[in-house]
Order: structure tokens, then C-alpha cells, then sequence
């Protein structure tokens, strides 16, 4: 290497010339260091102290320059002229007095000048760093130092929903504190909460800022003494941002894990994490449930009321308690041994729930029961009883006949729906899509097929004409309303579908249209438009914020009945089911809730409660008794339904 090649770096194209160097003026290098002075304590410290060393020898300079000039020293006569007056004033405004000569009054203004100069400048700093200080906290910064509290990262629709449904739970004596830990501004996390704060009761909500795949700054959150720990989906960057986040967490709880809940969509994702972490990640995948409950809504009516009271706070919950005065004994003889409490199935020494495992399944040492209660408190043994009275004689099932679906809007979703409600269909059932072209890719839509049920499609403009007409065609047993929810926004995809409900409600209304009224069940994305889709007359209403955050806030307070929850919502395997009455009871027939418990155990069902059937409206409404007390008298009537657990039921 020459030595001009070894020289580069020090000018242009490695020649060693020299750049003219630029003046820089003397007040130009006094306020760079005075900035750089600014921009720390210590600095401004050095800085102050140092310019007032030097106004001291300045001072010190013009003090003898004062001595050295005699009339400047002559102390004034007692004859009180102009110049005393106004000086006298003068002082009194600037906090001065009792200077004998003019030399020391100009003495005394100096001083009087530096102080007010150093005093601002010193407020002025301690100023600006209580305001960094506050703007810093301002921003969600500061470490979190509880401990205990209930960490939720990320933000989504669903944050809102679950934190009313975890103010229901502290009304119950459980944790009240929530830390959300987000990368959004802390301003918009604190507006959007507050909105929500009569809803939040006396929950305490706290907020951070911060990365959510940076360990350093998810430790900020105190994650490794949280109690429990919820990952939200963004529904825009998806499932790797949600494995990035509890790899990120994972990192900083170093050896202490607590149980995470994360949204996740993906079941091989879901499946990953759960074994990657030891089971110490637990995923919902909500849309797949929500796709299940819809499928489910729209076979059985008044179900996704049932759903809704069973995950929420309010009224009953699932819990699993210890069966020992029980081991031994059968599934069987656990139905009628609480009064209280509801049974619905056993879990093993390693955690694994069997939802209605049958009447003779024995109930080993060490396992416990799962039961419907309205608080743990209320899981008390009462004693083995045997079967109430004559077993009422259960009256053979009106075999299922052929339905013809309607389904208005599209998503991704709408494959999941049609699949669970495809399998429940009999033969020579139809389901006929419409949706418009302009939200919906024809990719999507193209061959659909469900099993042995038919399938046609059509698009539309959205004119209420063209709905008419596709009505018309046939008689449909049931109407399903999905939301446009990749194509818009929550509330633009919200928006159309509740334009479709008042459609279809004109539609009804219309009876020269030869159009027959006929049931709706409606997916609605934000809880928040509730009210509204209620008074656009749907029967059923699947929320699927509300389902999400229900299923998540559940786990969050209690880890160990996610296996009970899977198995709830599970494709194969025991359900939730609506069953009619008059397959097992005559109409008028009285009964008490455990006959009918009883009866279900001879059909290998587990009857969790009953529904009383309100006539035309909305399935809120519509009389749900989930966990009745065993000795509850019930009449039936003619639409009323037996809410039971089961493989499956026709």
C-alpha cells in the first residue's frame, strides 16, 4: 500500500492537503458550551459556578474602579434634593436601601442585576428539568414497581371489552390492578380508557410506553411478578408479532414465567408456543371460536346467549374443585351431590378435562371435578342422592329435516362457519351466498363446497331490490349476516352489516313482497354498536369482541380450565347444545332441574340448565338458566329447550 493510499482519510482523495480551517467567534463557542451546559446537571452545575467566579472579578475590577472616583464616595448631605428622591424610589422598586453614596448605589444595582441574571437562569434550568421530568413520566416511561397486577400487552378491540369484564371480576374480590404495556402513544392509551372509566368501576388501570419485542423495555412492565399475562393480537401485523412479544417477555422474566394467554390464530402456531414454553403459553384462537359460536348460533337459537352468560362474570363460571368425598364413586353419582353447583366433567391428575365422560366413569384419587357455579364459594358437597322419583321416559326425536341458509357479506371467516354448520345440515340442505363483488375477491368465493350440502352464489350491488329477489327464490330457514371485516374497517364492515339487518327487517315488514319473516343471526365486530344492531332486529347476535375478550379474561383469572375451555369449543367432542324439551318431556309437564339432570345421564348428556323460549326477539331476553338449583320447578312449553354438554344431538 503507497503512502498516498495510506493517507486517505485526511483530504480529498487521499492527499494530504489541509482544508482551510473555519473562524469560529468567541460568542459562537460561548454558546455551544453553554448549550452543552444545558444538556446535562452536572454541566449546568460547573457552568453557573464558573460564571460566577467570573462576574466576581468583574465586580471586584469596577468596585475599585468606583473607589478610585472621589465624588463618587462623598457620602450625600441630609438636604433632601431631586436625585435622593428618585433614588430612594428606585430602590424601594428594586428591593435596594440604604446606600450612603452614589458609588455603592451603582455597586448595589450591579449586584442587583447578577443576581436576578444567575437566580433566573438557575429557576429557569430547574425549570425545565422538572418539565422534562413530567413530560418523561408523561410518556409512560417510568419501570412499573407492582407487583402482582395482571400485565396486558398490546393493544386491540378487544383490550376495552376484557378490562369491563375483569372490573366485574374485581367487584368479586379478585385482583383490581391492570398494567397495559403498549408501543402506542400513552396519551391515545389514556383517552381511549378514560372514555371507558365509568365502565371500569374501581379497577386501576396503569399505562406504559414502550417495545413490545425489546426484553429491556418489556421489563419496564415488572413482567416477571405479574400474576398472570395477556398478548393481544394486532389484527394488522398478525401472529408473528404475537410470538416476537412472548419471546421478548420470555426474555425479560428471566426464570420466573408466569402463565401467559396469548391471542393466536394460526393452530400450528398455537400448538409451537404451547410445547416451546412448557405449556406456560396458553393461546386463544378467537376467530375460529367466534366462527364455531356462529355456526352453532345459527342452528340453535338463544345459543350464543348461553355462551355469553357462561364466560362472563356476571352470574356463573366454570371451576374446577377436588373431588375427594367422591373418589371412588362415578361421574354419575357426582350430578346430584351438589346442590348448588353444576358437574360437566372430570380433570385428571395431569390436567387433561373430559367434558360428560358418561355416568359409569369412575372418579379416581387425585382428580378433579368441573363444575358451573356462580362462585367457588357456592361448590359445596351435599351428599350422594339417588335418582329422583319414576325416570321420566325421554320421547323420540322429530328427525331433522333439510334447511335452506342465507348468507349475506363475506370473510375468511365465513369458510369456518359454513363448515361447523355444514356438518349439522341433513340432507338436501342449501346454502346460497350473496355478497358485493366490490369487497370480496372472486378467489374467495370460488369452489366452495361443504360435504353433501349445496351450494350456490351471486353478487350483489347492495340495493335493497336485488335482496328482494334473492328471497323470493326460496323459503330460508335461517339468515346469517357476516361482516366485510378484510376488506374495511371494524366499524365500516360494522356499518354495512347493520345495513343489511335493516334490510332484511324491511324486507319482513313488507308483506306485499311475498317475503316470510324469517330468523337472523348477525356477526357484530365492536360491542360498542350493540344497542344498534339490537334495534335493527336481529334474533341472534354473535359480538365478537365481547366473545374474545370473555374467553381471555377467563383464562387470565384462572389458567387451569383452558383445557376445560378447548374441549368446550372444540370441532369434535362434547358441545354446548340447545335441545328441545319436548324430546324428553311433554309439554305442561312440571319438573324439578334434577329429574331432568337425572334423565340426561340415562341419554349420556350433561344438562348444565334450561332456556325458556320468549317468543320472537332477541336471544338476551329469551329466559337462559344456566345452573338452576336442583330443586327448581320448571313447566315446559312448546319451544322451550334443555341446555346440555354432548358429543352431539339431532
Amino acid at each position: 500500500m503507497t503512502k498516498k493510499a495510506r493517507s486517505f482519510g485526511r483530504g480529498t482523495l487521499g492527499t494530504s492537503a489541509k482544508a482551510p480551517r473555519k473562524t469560529v467567534s468567541v460568542w459562537a463557542q460561548l454558546n455551544s458550551v453553554f448549550d452543552n451546559a444545558l444538556g446535562s446537571s452536572k454541566g449546568f452545575v460547573g457552568f453557573v459556578f464558573l460564571l460566577m467566579i467570573v462576574l466576581a472579578g468583574i465586580m471586584t475590577g469596577i468596585q475599585a474602579v468606583v473607589a478610585a472616583v472621589s465624588f463618587l464616595n462623598i457620602e450625600a448631605d441630609s438636604t433632601t434634593n431631586y436625585f435622593d428622591v428618585f433614588w430612594a424610589s428606585f430602590a424601594q422598586i428594586l428591593s435596594l436601601g440604604g446606600e450612603a453614596t452614589w458609588g455603592e448605589r451603582i455597586i448595589g444595582i450591579l449586584y442587583w442585576a447578577i443576581a436576578i441574571a444567575v437566580t433566573g437562569t438557575v429557576i429557569g434550568f430547574i425549570t425545565s428539568l422538572i418539565e422534562r421530568t413530567i413530560a418523561r413520566l408523561g410518556l409512560g416511561l417510568s419501570p412499573v414497581t407492582n407487583t402482582g397486577h395482571l400485565l396486558i400487552l398490546g393493544w386491540s378491540p378487544r383490550l376495552l371489552p376484557i378490562l369491563k369484564e375483569l372490573a366485574i371480576a374485581t367487584r368479586q374480590g379478585r385482583k383490581a390492578e391492570v398494567v397495559v404495556f403498549s408501543d402506542r402513544p400513552r396519551s391515545e392509551m389514556e383517552q381511549e380508557i378514560d372514555q371507558h372509566r365509568a365502565d371500569l368501576g374501581s379497577l386501576s388501570v396503569i399505562t406504559r410506553h414502550g417495545s413490545l419485542v425489546n426484553p429491556t423495555e418489556v421489563a419496564r412492565a415488572n413482567v416477571a411478578n405479574a400474576s398472570s399475562i395477556i398478548v393481544l393480537r394486532d389484527d394488522e401485523r398478525g401472529d408473528s408479532a404475537v410470538v416476537t412479544t412472548v419471546l421478548a417477555l420470555r426474555a425479560a422474566a428471566g426464570d420466573k414465567h408466569s402463565t401467559v394467554i396469548a391471542e393466536i390464530e394460526d393452530p400450528h402456531t398455537a400448538q409451537t408456543l404451547f410445547s416451546a414454553t412448557s405449556g406456560a403459553v396458553r393461546s386463544v384462537r378467537s376467530q375460529d371460536i367466534i366462527a364455531r359460536v356462529t355456526a352453532q348460533a345459527a342452528r340453535q337459537p338463544g345459543l350464543a346467549a348461553v355462551v355469553l352468560d357462561l364466560l362472563d362474570f356476571e352470574g356463573n363460571e366454570i371451576y374446577t374443585a377436588p373431588a375427594r368425598e367422591l373418589e371412588g364413586s362415578t361421574f354419575g353419582d357426582a350430578l346430584l351431590a351438589f346442590d348448588r353447583s353444576t358437574v360437566i366433567g372430570i380433570q385428571d391428575v395431569n390436567g387433561n378435562s373430559f367434558l360428560n365422560p358418561g355416568a359409569e366413569r369412575g372418579i379416581q384419587t387425585g382428580e378433579s371435578l368441573i363444575f358451573i357455579a356462580e362462585d367457588d364459594s357456592t361448590i359445596v358437597f351435599t351428599g350422594i342422592k339417588p335418582a329422583p322419583g319414576v325416570p321420566l321416559a325421554r320421547i323420540a326425536p322429530t328427525p331433522p329435516k333439510a334447511q335452506h341458509i342465507l348468507v349475506i357479506g363475506w370473510s375468511p371467516m365465513g369458510q369456518a362457519v359454513l363448515s361447523n354448520l355444514a356438518d349439522y345440515l341433513a340432507k338436501g340442505s342449501s346454502i346460497t351466498i350473496v355478497a358485493r363483488q366490490e369487497f370480496v375477491a372472486r378467489e374467495e368465493l370460488a369452489d366452495l363446497s361443504f360435504g353433501k350440502v349445496r351450494v350456490s352464489l351471486s353478487y350483489i350491488t347492495g340495493d335493497v331490490q336485488e335482496l328482494i329477489e334473492v328471497a323470493q327464490k326460496r323459503r330460508y330457514d335461517e339468515v346469517i349476516v357476516l361482516g366485510y371485516r378484510t376488506a374495511m374497517s371494524a366499524p365500516e364492515a360494522d356499518a354495512q352489516t347493520l345495513l343489511t339487518m335493516l334490510q332484511m327487517k324491511q324486507l319482513f315488514d313488507d308483506d306485499s313482497n311475498g317475503v316470510k319473516p324469517t330468523r337472523v343471526v348477525a356477526e357484530i365486530l365492536d360491542s360498542a354498536l350493540l344497542p344498534l344492531a339490537r334495534s335493527a332486529s336481529a334474533d341472534d347476535l354473535v359480538v365478537s369482541d365481547v366473545l374474545s375478550a370473555l374467553l381471555i379474561a377467563q383464562l387470565s383469572q384462572n389458567a387451569r380450565i383452558a383445557p376445560v375451555l378447548t374441549d368446550l369449543f372444540d370441532a369434535s367432542g362434547a358441545g354446548i347444545h340447545l335441545i328441545r324439551a319436548t324430546d324428553f318431556v311433554p309439554v305442561g309437564t312440571t319438573t324439578s332441574h334434577a329429574e331432568l339432570v337425572s334423565l340426561g345421564s340415562t341419554a349420556n348428556i350433561t344438562v348444565i340448565g334450561y332456556r325458556v323460549a320468549g317468543g320472537e326477539g332477541h336471544a338476551e331476553v329469551s329466559g337462559v338458566h344456566l345452573n338452576p338449583p336442583k330443586n327448581r320447578l320448571w313447566e315446559v312449553a312448546e319451544k322451550d329447550s334443555i341446555i346440555a354438554i354432548c358429543d352431539d344431538w339431532i
